[in-house]
């Protein structure tokens, strides 16, 4: 059974969107939470009078800018609601490269949100950029709350030998990565439901991970990381990676830090564990400072900035 057979219907209707809009050379990329507010209160952004603005903007539109029966397919999909009169998409879609990936609608309010943004476009940088200059064979590899699925399917295009897992615990973000592996035709990704690696076996060639970074208040899926100022789950990540990385295996994380009065203290934590006859590591800031607008939040009084980093451990023999 191949990925498209795999989908149930209302995902099917999805997948059809997505390549008709491939087909209509549609792109979006989509930017922080805070641009996409800034763009969307503008007088001329408030109604949507093309697919970018309904699909990218997640702006309302009239009845009548899609097709009578492409209306009526997605809105017994579930992918479009009433809203005040109008309609609105519950999905964005956003490209990356070639590639096109569906995720859910701006604001992200719900809990089981599936985040996609320029983490996401760092993120896939990181991993090609290992990718081109590490050619060791890569036989299992997987993405740790894979999100959209971009993680894995970036490695699964890029090596079609590989069994790549998408893993996560929530069921909206698997349920769109399969989505988005059958419009990217990449067979060799596998989605499982999985809290981190527990609900897997054995060793990996590479594992990848964006976690959520954030403390957020609401604890919504793809922004909190819990522990101190959002670290824990990069902590978890690292904490069981480190045990399951192949002889030559290589973790690559991307995370967020909460600088607190010019100290890293994700990477004080993390060194203690990066043992020098085991593992070979790089560690570096890709952006010293995102989404500054968190700082007036509760529990962020004592953060000089949010930096995006880079962990690279390579387990060594």
């Amino acid at each position: 059974m191949n990925q498209e057979e795999q989908l149930c219907p209302n995902d099917l209707v999805l997948l059809h969107l997505g390549r008709r809009l491939l087909a209509d050379g549609y792109r979006f990329t989509t930017p922080t939470p805070l641009t996409h507010q800034r763009v969307n209160q503008r007088d001329e952004g408030q109604m949507a009078d093309s697919l970018r603005d309904v699909f990218g903007w997640s702006r309302p539109f009239a009845p009548g800018l899609l097709s009578a029966d492409e209306q009526r397919q997605l809105q017994d999909a579930q992918v479009i609601d009433s809203y005040e009169g109008q309609l609105k998409s519950r999905v964005r879609w956003s490209s990356l490269d070639d590639l096109l990936f569906v995720h859910s609608a701006f604001p992200t309010e719900a809990a089981d949100a599936v985040f996609f943004g320029p983490d996401t476009y760092r993120f896939a940088q990181l991993i090609h950029a290992h990718l081109q200059q590490n050619f060791a064979p890569i036989q299992r590899a997987v993405d740790i709350g894979c999100g959209a699925g971009v993680g894995a399917i970036v490695i699964g295009l890029a090596r079609r030998e590989a069994q790549v897992l998408a893993l996560d615990i929530n069921p909206a973000a698997l349920r769109l990565t399969a989505i988005n592996a059958a419009l990217a035709e990449v067979a060799n990704v596998e989605v499982r439901a999985s809290d981190l690696l527990q609900g897997v076996d054995g060793e990996f060639d590479l594992i990848v991970a964006n976690p959520p970074y954030m403390a957020d208040t609401a604890e919504r899926a793809y922004r909190h990381g819990g522990g101190t100022l959002g670290a824990g789950l990069s902590l978890r990540i690292v904490e069981q990676a480190l045990n399951r990385l192949a002889p030559g295996g290589s973790l690559l994380l991307y995370t967020g830090v909460a600088m607190v009065d010019g100290r890293d203290p994700f990477l004080d934590t993390v060194l203690p564990r990066l043992d020098e006859q085991r593992f070979g590591w790089t560690y570096r800031e890709l952006d010293p400072d995102v989404f500054g607008e968190e700082l007036l939040n509760p529990g962020y009084q004592r953060v000089d900035r949010i930096a995006v980093v880079a962990l690279t451990v390579t387990r060594i023999g």
